[in-house]
């Protein structure tokens, strides 16, 4: 029953997503074939999806997408340019250093790599073009910077994981991934600069008006206080990390209806229609997977497949490099949250049997999906980005490739130093 089964599932699964079927698609239909080719009851499938969503911390996750979307309409992208340009200073390569910063600013309050992307490479193109910067070098640099979104809180992956795994909670992983998301975007500031001095491209020309500082501080503060008050307030227990995607929500209206007046009534439509869209795709997703994973534990597929991998190897460093390489081409297929309702029931006895803490565990795993996000030929940043850019996928690749090697350094060094990702959450009590 478990070998016949498990072969149904996953080739059901698989079948399915090569045949070009929506990831949430696949994994309900799949679990609905094996359900009832193998009798584990029909009946329990409505339970099951409605159990699948009903979780508290979920309220979050279209709160955080409402959010994000918010801030970036209202020209809060363009004032962190502004003030990050004036900061970098005028140098080869500097633009390519606010691209990143900024991204790393953004994923503070959107929580999503794609729309962190598609918000900053929107502004950052044209000025970008005319300094001589490539467009499959822009598109490839600002979908890997994206990707930090999903690392540096608040981050929608880390409260899928959080929901998907019992005794970890939001603000340890909010917290254990402010060192890893802003080591990730680091480390894409080496290639990015030595490839704009390589290429001899990315230098300012003679007459480029720059802002002042202080001025360009004063029209990025209300942008840059707000991963400050999401934080503040996680971290001082004001609010819950879904109390908290209301005030995220509820501070962006204020900044872009009242500080900046760049958000009209017809905007917050847009917005809440677009947030709504996104947020109820991803919970259709959550949902229907609830249903491929009752059918796998039921019928034990996961736990056979957990016990296979385990018997490959008894080394945690073999089996952690194992899982790197198969959740990295993972990433490059599908999305983040897919991963986790794929993966994890498999994943997670491997990291009992080795007695690997689940904080840390998730926080590389999403470090794996976040490269993965801008890795070809799926690359869902990179899509996106690419189409703004108006340059094919194919074109990023001598670029791209630089910027997967440099956050998978950052990776690798999470995952053998542990305490990058463990002392906040220590030091503040969150775990």
């Amino acid at each position: 029953m478990i070998l016949e089964g498990s072969a149904i599932l996953l080739l059901a699964f698989f079948g399915l997503l090569f045949l070009g079927a929506p990831i949430g698609v696949a994994l309900g239909a799949a679990g609905i074939l094996v359900i009832g080719v193998e009798g584990l009851g029909v009946m329990a499938l409505p339970t099951n999806v409605w159990t699948g969503i009903a979780k508290y911390p979920l309220l979050a996750l279209p709160m955080f997408v409402l959010a994000g979307m918010v801030f970036e309409r209202s020209g809060v992208a363009k004032r962190l340019v502004d003030f990050a340009a004036a900061l970098v200073g005028p140098r080869r390569g500097g633009l390519a250093i606010v691209a990143v910063l900024v991204c790393m600013v953004l994923g503070g309050i959107s929580g999503s790599g794609a729309a962190d992307a598609a918000a900053v490479v929107a502004v950052m193109l044209p000025p970008m073009l005319r300094q001589g910067y490539p467009r499959p070098y822009t598109a490839s640099l600002v979908a890997a910077a994206g990707s930090t979104a999903v690392l540096i809180p608040p981050s929608i992956p880390f409260i899928v994981y959080a929901v998907l795994v019992p005794g970890v909670s939001v603000p340890a992983l909010f917290i254990g991934g402010m060192v890893p998301g802003v080591l990730a975007g680091l480390s894409l500031l080496l290639p990015a600069v030595w490839l704009a001095r390589r290429g001899d491209f990315g230098l300012p020309a003679p007459g480029e008006v720059r802002i002042p500082l202080w001025q360009a501080f004063k029209g990025a503060i209300w942008g840059l206080a707000a991963p400050v008050v999401i934080l503040g307030g996680l971290r001082s227990g004001a609010f819950t990390p879904t109390e908290a995607a209301v005030v995220a929500v509820f501070y962006g209206l204020f900044v872009g209806l009242v500080i900046y007046r760049t958000l009209s009534w017809r905007d917050i439509y847009a917005v809440l229609r677009d947030s709504a869209e996104v947020s109820a795709v991803v919970l259709i997703i959550i949902a229907l997977a609830t249903i491929f994973a009752h059918a796998g534990s039921t019928l034990g597929a996961f736990d056979a497949l957990a016990r296979s991998l385990i018997g490959l190897t008894d080394n945690g460093t073999i089996m952690l490099l194992m899982i790197t390489v198969i959740i990295l081409i993972a990433g490059m297929l599908i999305d983040a949250i897919s991963i986790f309702l794929v993966f994890l029931p498999i994943l997670l006895p491997i990291a009992a049997a080795f007695h690997w803490d689940l904080t840390w565990f998730g926080i590389i795993l999403t470090m794996n999906v976040a490269i993965g996000a801008f890795t070809p030929p799926m690359a869902v940043n990179l899509m996106v980005t690419c189409k703004v850019a108006g340059c094919s996928m194919e074109s990023t690749i001598p670029w791209v490739l630089w910027f997967v090697a440099a956050m998978t350094g950052a990776l690798l060094l999470v995952t053998f130093v542990p305490e990058l990702a463990l002392f906040l959450p220590r030091l503040t009590g969150a775990m």
